[in-house]
């Protein structure tokens, strides 16, 4: 069989939460990993405006029942500072200092949008179980460099095994995130995402209740070994196979960034999640 890797151009959605936006899903908040999901919508919204949010609001009474209490979430160190946390408008720098120096490895203010940062981790990881992410700006990382790369083989264009390379900055930064001090993190500066979570949009929901939303749809995202098909549609790919493209932002994510990579942030998301939740472990 005769492969010809290529160089194709996509349009950009997305970045990636990579355990630091999904924070606990994403870490942080995910953290953790976030590239466009493959749906086209391009519109201009930034966090805090209503427009961020793909779907409405729940029902005030699946609002109100708070299944995952932050206050029962696993111990861990104590916070690097007892001091009483910024207002959320002015928090970017202190959530800046404190998430790098969380990471041992890896370059993370790179990568980071360094602007309303908490607003951005919250959007992210509402929007990760819907069909579509929605609004580039709302991401709270940079977008990987370079295009996606693809191959051919039997004339059939399929996601490069190279394309996992692109993810390399935002998985060392994934790799050197301990779960224990991040959710410590977390936990000390939850008003702060509760607070964003309902300038958003959800004045009754609960912020850590729909991050474990997050991180159990992306650890439900199917384990593919084989190279995954995809067809060019204008500027962007989408997968050949209709229940791969049904499936959600933050599960599509996971196909795009390639087994070994899926494989290392959904052991990261299941350490995350047993803390956030108290002890309740995702299999």
């Amino acid at each position: 069989m005769n492969r010809r890797a290529t160089r194709k151009k996509q349009a950009s959605y997305g970045s990636w939460i990579l355990a630091i936006a999904v924070l606990a899903a994403i870490a942080v908040a995910s953290v953790y990993l976030v590239r466009k999901a493959m749906n086209p919508e391009t519109s201009a919204s930034t966090p805090g405006t209503s427009t961020t949010s793909a779907a409405p609001m729940a029902p005030a009474s699946a609002a109100t029942a708070i299944q995952h209490p932050i206050s029962q979430a696993s111990a861990g160190p104590a916070p690097a500072s007892t001091a009483a946390l910024p207002a959320l408008v002015d928090s970017d720098a202190s959530v800046l200092d404190a998430l790098s120096s969380l990471v041992t490895g890896g370059d993370l203010r790179a990568l980071l949008v360094p602007s309303q940062i908490i607003s951005r981790v919250v959007a992210t990881v509402d929007a990760l179980p819907r069909s579509s992410i929605g609004s580039t700006n709302i991401l709270p990382l940079r977008t990987p460099k370079g295009t996606m790369q693809t191959q051919q083989a039997n004339g059939v264009t399929l996601i490069g095994a190279q394309n996992a390379d692109r993810y390399q900055p935002y998985m060392t930064v994934l790799e050197n995130i301990d779960p224990h001090t991040l959710v410590a993190w977390y936990k000390h500066n939850y008003p702060l995402f509760q607070e964003a979570y309902r300038e958003l949009g959800y004045p009754r929901g609960y912020f850590n209740d729909r991050v474990v939303v997050a991180i159990d749809d992306m650890l439900a995202a199917p384990d593919l070994h084989d190279p995954v098909a995809v067809t060019q549609v204008g500027p962007r790919y989408i997968f050949v196979d209709q229940r791969l493209q049904s499936l959600s932002a933050g599960q599509k994510l996971m196909i795009r960034l390639g087994p070994a990579n899926e494989a290392q942030l959904k052991a990261k998301l299941r350490m995350i999640r047993e803390l956030v939740v108290g002890g309740q472990v995702a299999h």
